[in-house]
C-alpha cells in the first residue's frame, strides 16, 4: 500500500478567504472596536500565515467597509459613521422594496418555508441572546425575501448593503431595545408575502428599514461626548 500524500499547502487565495472571515467574525462580534490598529506581524503569527496572504484579506475587508487601509498606518478598523449609517439604510429603505415587489408574488412554497425556518432560527437566537448570528440570520431572511425578484445588479448593490450593516444590525438589535420589534416585523413581512398583500409588504419593509437606521442614529449620536460649549 502507497503512503498517503502529503496534504497539498493551501494557496494564498484560500488563506486569504479564510484570514479575512476571521476577522470579519471579530469585528461583527465587536472584539475589534473602531479604530483598532490591525498589526499585520502579531496577526500573520496568531493565525499562521505569512503577510501576503493577510494583506488580501485586508482589501477585502477593505471592500466591505470593514476596515480603512492609511498610509504608514496599515489597517485599521472602521469607526462608526452616523452619516455611513444613514446612507446605507436610506439606500436599502429604496432598494429592498424594489426587490420585495418583483419577488413576492413569485415566491413558492419552497421559499415561504425555507423564510419560516430562518425565522425559527432568528427567534431561537434572539431569545438566547447569540448576538454572532442576528446579522447572519437577518440577512439571510432579506436575501429571501427577495430570492425571486429576477433583478440581479439591484440584488447585487442590495448583497453588498446588508454586508455592509450586518455590524450595524448587530449593533441596532443589541443596544436599542430593537429585538422584539425586529422579530414581530419580520413574522409581519412574511405573513403579508404569504397572503399576496404586496404593497402592505413593500411599505412594512419600507419603514422597517428607515426605523433601525433611525434607532441606530440616535444610539450612536448619544453615545458620542457632548462639547461643553455647544
Amino acid at each position: 500500500m502507497n503512503p498517503p500524500r502529503a496534504a497539498k499547502p493551501l494557496g494564498h487565495r484560500t488563506m486569504a478567504l479564510a484570514a479575512a472571515d476571521a476577522l470579519r467574525q471579530r469585528i461583527l462580534g465587536g472584539v475589534y472596536r473602531g479604530g483598532h490598529q490591525l498589526r499585520q506581524d502579531a496577526l500573520a503569527s496568531e493565525l499562521g500565515i505569512s503577510r501576503i496572504p493577510l494583506r488580501e484579506a485586508f482589501v477585502q475587508l477593505e471592500s466591505e467597509g470593514l476596515v480603512k487601509i492609511l498610509p504608514h498606518r496599515g489597517a485599521i478598523v472602521s469607526e462608526t459613521s452616523v452619516d455611513e449609517i444613514d446612507e446605507l439604510f436610506q439606500l436599502r429603505a429604496l432598494l429592498e422594496p424594489r426587490l420585495l415587489r418583483h419577488s413576492a408574488p413569485r415566491l413558492t412554497t419552497e421559499d415561504l418555508a425555507a423564510l419560516d425556518m430562518i425565522l425559527s432560527e432568528y427567534d431561537a437566537a434572539m431569545l438566547s441572546d447569540d448576538a454572532s448570528r442576528w446579522g447572519e440570520l437577518n440577512t439571510a431572511f432579506h436575501q429571501q425575501l427577495y430570492a425571486r425578484a429576477e433583478q440581479p445588479r439591484t440584488a447585487s448593490i442590495v448583497a453588498t448593503l446588508l454586508q455592509g450593516t450586518d455590524r450595524y444590525t448587530r449593533m441596532q438589535l443589541s443596544f436599542t431595545d430593537g429585538r422584539a420589534q425586529a422579530r414581530e416585523e419580520h413574522a409581519r413581512l412574511l405573513q403579508l408575502c404569504r397572503s399576496g398583500d404586496v404593497a402592505e409588504a413593500c411599505a412594512l419593509l419600507t419603514a422597517h428599514i428607515r426605523q433601525a437606521g433611525h434607532a441606530l442614529e440616535s444610539f450612536i449620536r448619544n453615545r458620542q461626548p457632548q462639547d461643553p460649549e455647544s
